[in-house]
């Protein structure tokens, strides 16, 4: 319903139909929880988290292994409005969004410094800085042996779990650059910051669920 999950539980897919409607009636006037969302996810980030070591940030991506269904029941025919979309306002985030790009920069320039490939490291280019965000990636790294390493970073100060929004444009580049292209996902970023990386094609690596369309009579 586009609220931010509960850390520890985590989301399911299979539930009944009558636990969906109970839930929603009772977020539709849930208003303390509603400021709470919106204060959590509008908030500016002052600083970058201060990290001993930024590498060991890096974990495993989620599994995506489907769990077979335990509860059967007719899928949702429609739904209610939500008050707001939480993620989606989150994602909007500029205060946000630079200082997850800020740490992958000093990720990815401590990754080449230690390999001994200070020249690439050097190299890095910030490129949703210097050159604008229509190129379907905001970092230029490098691979150890020069490959270049297009990166697209998404934040949260949530859990690993939690969507993530991705443009078409970001979508199209992935496929076109899916032998060098990586998504760098990082998570509970206010609180302890973890990184995991999807690399290729975010078709294929991601569940793209569309969420707007462009549209014109027919």
């Amino acid at each position: 319903m586009s609220y931010p999950y509960i850390d520890g539980y985590k989301p399911l897919k299979n539930y009944q139909r009558l636990l969906y409607s109970i839930v929603e009636e009772r977020l539709r006037y849930a208003r303390s929880l509603d400021q709470a969302a919106a204060v959590a996810v509008e908030r500016p980030i002052e600083q970058v988290p201060a990290i001993k070591d930024v590498l060991k940030i890096l974990v495993n991506p989620p599994s995506r292994k489907e769990e077979k269904p335990k509860l059967y029941d007719r899928p949702i025919q429609a739904r209610n409005p939500v008050r707001r979309n939480y993620l989606e306002i989150e994602s909007r985030n500029q205060s946000l969004g630079l200082a997850g790009e800020k740490l992958i920069l000093e990720f990815e320039h401590k990754r080449l410094w230690q390999a001994g490939k200070r020249d690439l490291a050097n190299r890095i280019e910030h490129i949703a800085e210097t050159q604008g965000d229509n190129f379907g990636f905001d970092i230029l790294s490098f691979e150890t042996d020069g490959r270049e390493r297009p990166i697209e970073v998404k934040t949260t100060r949530f859990g690993e779990l939690t969507p993530f929004f991705v443009s078409r444009n970001e979508a199209d580049v992935s496929a076109a650059r899916e032998s060098d292209y990586h998504l760098y996902r990082l998570y509970k970023f206010s609180q302890e910051p973890k990184l995991f990386i999807l690399p290729g094609s975010l078709r294929k690596t991601c569940r793209l669920d569309p969420v707007q369309f462009s549209a014109l009579p027919i």
